[in-house]
């Protein structure tokens, strides 16, 4: 019967020799994943993959459209390159693509499965894939109709209990396991709001009837326990428009395998570039890039990165000159994405977007000028050294770091968020190196009106509070989910949650005034689930335990984390700073470092995060090394390849001003500084500390919150109301139409028409006009008096994009 499968194939397979693959080249090997076929009892199924190694080196999936043949009424069969078992045996799975065949062995022991069915290992799986647990369904806190399962399953022995005791035991039954109340709405044989989730007679069905039938044991506590699942290909290079099967496979603590494909669930962080679906089948969408689909399977993970390049287009090494080591590492990654990168910008946009990046200020038109003048090579890297040390980078990255860590004037009062922000500040100014300024902050103590950081733990005043806001914001974890189960794309569960709030339950407030305390850390306190009540080790999310005799666990947190070897701490801001300066970081969002959110050049960040370690913390070092690599100085206007690229810093990402720095650049422009009540006349946007000034114009546009420590807490997504108020707000037209304004003095000045126009266009947009732009204001000037001309003038400017966004 072989023999006759192997001609059988062999003459299929002469149809297509002359076949080629997607990628044009010949076919000189198959490999099939698993090399050897186990099937048993509880790994009765096994998904197949299998890929043709081409001529010209490349990989490709063929699992859907290779032959697949097994001898007819072997112990195994086929059903869409899955294999099932049949009865206990040793068979051939023979598979045959373009020319080439190879052959598997498949053995199926004890497949009629006597032995227990385990709750955890094999029911709990069952719940999880066909989302039964999920907050949308019987997982939510209230259950579904009197039904309440454990989010994701995170507590079994609670889901145990209700579904073979509760209610009577009526969801269940061992005497009938066909007309169990649970077989029967999953299958949809009777009525289920959830609709029907497991296909009769399917291998899930299957299971669960032979698990009632044995009297829905827990199982053995001495059974082998899940331990990590992996996935192949881990990685793999694809063409755009096509599919790549994925074989996920759990190993447990005795040593066997398990292939559970089928039964794991799957996300893409970019769906546009590939998408997957139930089963672990990936298609890749018509946009170049990379996407990491991430596979979970009962609290455990892993990732496969799909990178799909742009047919047809390589890099060479002559177009990609280097202006220090980050250049390199960008070049390399666009080779292997068939992406050129764009021409370096004009010097008129360098000065521009280097101010605005660096200190959230406008350059002066005299400041233009003289740059623009200046024909010195070394120009750029002269003019970022003098942008670094100007003392408008220390209102600006105030600023940011105040909306990141939550001084909220509302939550802190007016004398704590002054303090707190005024503390910041002073470590921007003199550039303190990072990590010692946020040790000061993790360990602070003192009185909220007299010291600064300590005002922190003012706005995350619980524990649970504070190991969410501190993971966050300074070592890129987030760990919201794992307070109620383990979380969904990692590794973390609840004792990693609740062993980070330790760290904090000896947190003390003491109110001395209205709006003062006292905070202090009164000494080590243990820390427990509180469901469950079970005691857990006190320690950062997989860092040392804390001693039980510290008086302040925060110090240990802080030499933990602060420590070069620290695998999160240096990394993050690698991450922040270059995700700032390029408009995307290379993990994105910039602060969700995990396993299942890989770096889009990983290369990159490992240099960057070793840079900062070796500045020793020094964040202007840093940005220096940033903002003198050809990368940051490339152009925002793309080129035949990277249009529509977004991962890969082909080109330098548009973004509109933020909105501080925006109203600061209409007062700049119009010469009309804001008037911010209880705050001296002149006093910028980016210099204030309290983020509930009444500001129409800066809730329109976006300010944070400072709800949250996240980046996302400020909005820079351009909206209709923003465009409305820009061309009808009375306050913008009171700036333009001041009589000590800009447009008032060039009007009453001696300057041509020209001259005016260049005079607006290089204080709000950093170059001279070109020539739309003169055609456009010499009509309006030959329409009306000189007076209205210039008005309108620089509110056709203010309203265009070029002054909206930094590009």
């Amino acid at each position: 019967m072989i023999q006759t499968l192997r001609i059988l194939l062999l003459i299929v397979t002469a149809v297509v020799v002359s076949r080629r693959t997607a990628t044009g080249a010949d076919v000189r090997a198959l490999r099939v994943s698993p090399a050897t076929i186990e099937l048993n009892a509880f790994n009765p199924t096994q998904q197949l993959l299998v890929t043709a190694e081409t001529s010209d080196g490349r990989l490709v999936d063929v699992t859907r459209e290779c032959e697949l043949a097994i001898a007819e009424g072997g112990p195994a069969e086929l059903s869409d390159a899955v294999v099932r078992g049949r009865h206990d045996g040793v068979s051939r799975l023979i598979v045959a693509w373009s020319g080439q065949q190879t052959e598997v062995t498949i053995r199926t022991t004890n497949i009629s499965g006597t032995s227990p069915v385990h709750f955890v290992n094999d029911v709990m799986p069952v719940l999880t894939r066909h989302g039964c647990n999920s907050g949308g369904c019987h997982g939510k806190a209230s259950g579904q109709n009197g039904f309440k399962l454990t989010v994701f399953g995170f507590d079994p022995e609670t889901d145990f209990t209700a579904m073979t005791k509760e209610s009577r035991g009526r969801r269940v039954f061992a005497g009938s396991p066909e007309r169990s109340l649970l077989l029967l709405k999953a299958s949809g044989r009777v009525p289920h709001g959830g609709g029907q989730r497991i296909q009769p007679e399917s291998a899930d069905d299957v299971l669960l009837t032979r698990w009632i039938r044995q009297g829905m044991p827990w199982g053995d506590d001495s059974a082998p326990t899940l331990q990590s699942i992996s996935v192949e290909p881990n990685e793999r290079v694809a063409l755009r428009k096509s599919s790549q099967q994925l074989l996920v496979t759990a190993r447990f603590s005795d040593g066997s395998l398990r292939d559970v494909t089928a039964k794991a669930a799957y996300s893409s962080n970019s769906p546009v570039i590939a998408d997957s679906e139930p089963g672990g089948l990936v298609h890749s969408g018509t946009v170049p890039g990379e996407a990491a689909i991430t596979v979970n399977y009962m609290g455990q993970v892993a990732v496969s990165r799909l990178i799909i390049p742009l047919d047809g287009s390589t890099l060479p090494e002559a177009d990609a000159p280097a202006q220090n080591e980050i250049d390199p590492l960008v070049w390399s990654k666009l080779r292997r994405m068939g992406i050129a990168p764009s021409e370096l910008c004009d010097d008129a946009t360098f000065i521009r977007r280097t101010f605005v990046d660096t200190i959230g200020t406008l350059p002066k038109p005299e400041e233009v000028r003289a740059f623009l003048a200046d024909s010195s090579p070394d120009k750029r890297s002269r003019l970022i050294d003098s942008v670094l040390d100007r003392s408008e980078y220390a209102d600006y990255w105030a600023l940011k770091w105040a909306d990141t860590l939550l001084v909220d004037r509302k939550q802190l009062g007016e004398r704590g968020a002054f303090e707190f922000h005024h503390w910041l500040r002073n470590q921007m100014s003199t550039n303190r190196p990072y990590d010692e300024w946020v040790r000061e902050l993790v360990t602070a103590t003192g009185i909220s009106g007299k010291y600064g950081p300590v005002n922190f733990y003012r706005a995350l005043r619980t524990s649970d509070d504070a190991a969410k806001g501190i993971s966050q914001a300074f070592l890129g974890i987030r760990l919201d989910c794992a307070q109620c189960h383990h979380h969904p794309f990692e590794k973390w569960g609840q004792d990693d949650f609740y062993g980070m709030a330790g760290v904090f339950n000896g947190l003390q407030f003491q109110k001395l005034q209205a709006d003062r305390e006292l905070v202090f850390h009164a000494g080590y306190r243990e820390s427990r689930i509180p469901i469950s009540n079970r005691q857990v080790v006190v320690r950062p999310p997989d860092g040392p335990p804390v001693s039980t005799d510290s008086v302040d666990p925060r110090r240990e947190l802080a030499d933990w984390m602060t420590a070069a070897e620290n695998p999160w701490f240096a990394r993050l801001l690698a991450n922040r700073l270059w995700g700032h300066f390029l408009g995307r970081g290379i993990v994105e969002p910039v602060d969700d470092l995990r396993s299942t959110n890989p770096a889009v050049n990983e290369p990159l960040l490992a240099f960057l995060t070793d840079k900062v370690i070796e500045s020793e913390f020094d964040t202007k070092a840093v940005m220096r090394l940033l903002m003198n690599s050809r990368v940051y100085q490339l152009s925002s206007e793309p080129n035949a390849t990277n249009g529509r690229d977004e991962q890969n810093f082909s080109h330098y990402m548009r973004r509109r001003l933020p909105a501080e720095v925006l109203l600061d650049a209409i007062c700049e422009v119009t010469q009309v500084p804001e008037k911010f009540h209880g705050l001296p006349a002149g006093t910028r946007s980016i210099e204030t500390w309290d983020n509930r000034l009444p500001s129409y114009f800066l809730d329109t546009f976006g300010r944070s919150q400072r709800q949250s420590p996240c980046e996302c807490g400020k909005s820079g997504a351009p909206t209709m109301s923003q465009a409305l108020h820009l061309m009808n707000a009375p306050e913008i037209e009171a700036k333009i139409g001041a009589a000590t304004g800009r447009a008032a003095t060039l009007a009453a000045s001696d300057r041509s028409t020209d001259e005016i126009l260049d005079e607006i266009c290089l204080a709000a947009l950093g170059r001279l006009p070109n020539d739309k732009e003169r055609a456009a204001a010499r009509t309006l000037f030959q329409s009306g008096s000189r007076y209205a001309a210039t008005q309108d003038v620089m509110w056709m400017v203010l309203n265009s994009y070029d002054f909206l966004f930094v590009k």
